[in-house]
């Protein structure tokens, strides 16, 4: 077997070619395939970059060590993106439980951020960051079950099966809270606009 035709493999034989031969290139396979789209998951979440990072990292380090558990019966996404979610959900909760404000980085001089290179067109560069920024704080305040079935859904397309099994909910439960968390973006969204 090649790497050539492990790039063919669907998700699902490629955790099952690893879990049977240990085949490390089949794992960065899914690695490749899945860091982006988990990325944007956990980033949406949470609305925190870093924490988003290591979140990422470790569910793919859960799929390593775990490889085992994953049963050919569930589509590969589902049981990635519930990992995910799992850990997203703790991280979030842990959180909300500190919940305290930080007044360190007032003051400091040093502190440096990276400004992304708009030279083509700044204008609609800097349109498109505002409103990314203004849909992801509407988001964060969405209630938490209604935000991630959103998230799986509208920026993940996931179906809403998929969503079902992740979220261990019915599927009506999952069209309820997606209208429900549409609903609540849009009032945010326009209360933000009315500013």
């Amino acid at each position: 077997m090649t790497d050539r035709n492990l790039n063919e493999f669907t998700d699902e034989e490629l955790i099952i070619e690893f879990q049977s031969s240990g085949n490390e290139k089949a794992f960065e396979i899914l690695v490749q395939r899945f860091k982006n789209p988990l990325t944007n998951y956990v980033f949406r979440f949470l609305g925190d970059y870093d924490s988003c990072v290591d979140i990422v990292q470790d569910t793919f380090v859960k799929v390593y060590r775990y490889k085992d558990n994953y049963s050919s019966l569930a589509k590969f996404s589902t049981w990635i993106y519930t990992i995910a979610g799992n850990l997203a959900r703790t991280e979030y909760q842990r959180k909300r439980r500190r919940n305290f404000f930080s007044i360190s980085s007032f003051g400091e001089e040093d502190k440096s951020f990276d400004i992304p290179d708009n030279s083509n067109r700044p204008d609609v560069a800097a349109d498109m960051n505002l409103k990314n920024e203004i849909i992801q704080k509407a988001l964060l305040k969405v209630r938490d079950s209604y935000r991630e079935a959103v998230i799986l859904r509208d920026v993940q397309e996931l179906s809403y099966e998929e969503i079902a099994d992740i979220m261990k909910i019915e599927v009506g439960t999952v069209k309820s809270r997606i209208n429900r968390g549409r609903a609540e973006l849009q009032k945010y969204l326009k209360d933000i606009y009315n500013d």
